[in-house]
């Protein structure tokens, strides 16, 4: 189930037409910053995060149903990337507080398919495991 999701998904981004949602379900996150020389640090351990997140073409935005509700509106759907190891669909976004952060969303074909969520600032890095 999880491919077919993620080929709707590059469907929808290929043919250019951005009018359709899909709904991802999180297990865990985790997070890590840059520290004060510039580089970033381990990402921290997994931790529970049982959540939705919906990428709405329609609307050209994209929800993080957090505690606190993360929106992303999409600026620019960036270029499909597929090679042995992976499939990559970015986004360029803007988040509810106006800053830049790109949103990337990877299938690890060489491990069952799993999925992974990216939400990346200049300061600090999210990732989501998800699931369908």
């Amino acid at each position: 189930m999880k491919s077919f999701y993620f080929f709707l998904l590059i469907a929808f981004l290929s043919v250019g037409s951005h009018a359709q949602t899909l709904t991802f379900k999180t297990s865990s996150v985790s997070v890590t910053e840059k520290n004060e020389k510039g580089k970033w640090n381990n990402w921290s351990e997994f931790v529970d995060a049982d959540l939705i997140i919906t990428i709405d073409g329609k609307k050209n935005r994209i929800v993080v149903n957090s505690p606190d509700i993360q929106v992303y509106t999409i600026k620019a759907y960036g270029e499909k990337i597929e090679n042995d190891d992976q499939k990559i669909v970015p986004f360029e976004c803007v988040d509810n507080n106006g800053s830049k952060c790109n949103i990337i969303v990877i299938t690890h074909k060489k491990e069952n398919n799993r999925m992974q969520f990216y939400i990346n600032y200049s300061e600090v890095k999210f990732v989501y495991n998800i699931y369908n």
